[in-house]
């Protein structure tokens, strides 16, 4: 492998997957969220800066060709798992339907290039693909916030019954803690993170079945 800064950087990246993981393991929340979504934006600019830098200063390699897309998929499949699993008490199934399918069509693209071989290169990424992972990056970096604001506003609210809670939000007593600022976070963020989820999820399907369009005429049968 040539150690290049582009292939450094999408060497981190892949590094960083499993380190989404990690740290809802050794950090309780709010933390585990801050630094997961920390890790999971500097991951995300370095997709953009390794491919740039690889194309600027001519330094494409057959190494840095094969990790990045691996290293954008570990990205999202663990992040999708988190979100799944720590944080969908209140979004089943508006979070795990458009999660699962593009999970499922992570796999089945994967499987359909491992299956064509040499032949994979008609599968190029096109530019909706690349519209597709923004998308699924943004969504998940806003979905990682959204815990953020809720666990500030429990802690926050820690100790107070809930008609104190709604005298806070209705405007009734002042609002000393910021509950009502850390909620409307809350809620906007699930909002703006699921929708663009959807979003990417659709996108997900159409080139999915574009990526198989292109594969038919290499899976015919031959007699």
């Amino acid at each position: 492998m040539k150690w290049t800064v582009p292939n450094i950087l999408t060497l981190m990246r892949l590094v960083a997957a499993p380190g989404l993981a990690i740290m809802f393991l050794y950090f309780s929340r709010p933390y585990a969220d801050w630094f997961a979504l920390i890790l999971f934006v500097s991951a995300a600019i370095t997709d953009w800066f390794d491919g740039y830098l690889a194309r600027s200063w001519g330094q494409e390699t057959k190494m840095g060709a094969m990790l990045d897309p691996i290293a954008d998929k570990a990205m999202v499949v663990i992040a999708l798992m988190i979100l799944v699993g720590y944080a969908a008490e209140h979004w089943t199934p508006w979070l795990v339907l458009p999660a699962t399918v593009i999970l499922f069509r992570e796999v089945f693209v994967s499987g359909l290039r491992e299956f064509l071989g040499d032949t994979a290169g008609t599968l190029k990424v096109t530019a909706l693909a690349k519209w597709k992972t923004t998308a699924q990056m943004i969504a998940i970096a806003t979905l990682f916030s959204q815990g953020i604001f809720e666990h500030y506003l429990v802690m926050s609210s820690f100790g107070m019954d809930q008609p104190l809670v709604d005298q806070i939000m209705l405007g009734e007593i002042s609002d000393e803690f910021g509950l009502r600022w850390k909620y409307e976070g809350m809620i906007w963020t699930s909002r703006l993170g699921l929708l663009l989820l959807w979003i990417a999820a659709a996108l997900t399907l159409v080139t999915g079945a574009d990526y198989m369009r292109k594969a038919l005429p290499h899976l015919k049968e031959t007699r």
